[in-house]
């Protein structure tokens, strides 16, 4: 099999990387324009790519403890271990990293300029997202470790921290639609 073929080769992450690079790129020159046409026309369209950013990240973080369970029941140093180490790897840098930065960059424009950083549930929900942050950190040092042939952790504590997102996307969820305080 080519290595055009192959999606573990240097090529496919290259392939990856570019096209991870490409998106960015593109949602960044949509925003800058949508900046540039004026703050009315812009609101909804920033708002638009903030969820698809967040709706990317959040995939990533629920499906990266998955990862690691099925990493941690393959034998360290086999194919099939430096399989699930790239699969991490790449989720984290081509999708949930360009995700996060696109998230944060957009929802603290929105925060700004629409609620002037004002507000409890705003604050509470920026709290919830520093710690989904937090939660997406933990898991980049754990792509590290398993990288590097270290397992972290056994099965059950990725089963539960695979909740960790989900609740934390919850609280934000129901902070910014019901706004209770």
């Amino acid at each position: 099999m080519s290595d055009n073929e192959q999606q573990t080769g240097r090529g496919a992450g290259r392939r990856a990387a570019f096209r991870a690079a490409t998106a960015i790129v593109f949602f960044g020159a949509i925003a800058l324009a949508i900046m540039i046409f004026g703050a009315d026309e812009a609101y909804l369209w920033i708002k638009a790519l903030h969820i698809i950013a967040v709706i990317s990240w959040m995939a990533g973080l629920l499906y990266m403890p998955r990862l690691f369970i099925y990493h941690g029941d393959s034998e360290p140093g086999s194919a099939q271990a430096e399989t699930f180490a790239i699969m991490e790897q790449r989720l984290l840098k081509v999708i949930m990293n360009p995700a996060m930065m696109v998230a944060w960059i957009l929802g603290l424009y929105l925060a700004w300029s629409v609620y002037g950083f004002h507000g409890g549930w705003l604050h509470a929900k920026l709290a919830a997202v520093v710690a989904l942050t937090g939660v997406h950190v933990f898991f980049s040092r754990a792509v590290a470790s398993f990288g590097k042939g270290h397992y972290v952790r056994n099965a059950r504590f990725w089963r539960l921290m695979n909740e960790v997102p989900t609740l934390l996307m919850i609280v934000i969820v129901i902070l910014v639609v019901v706004k209770p305080f």
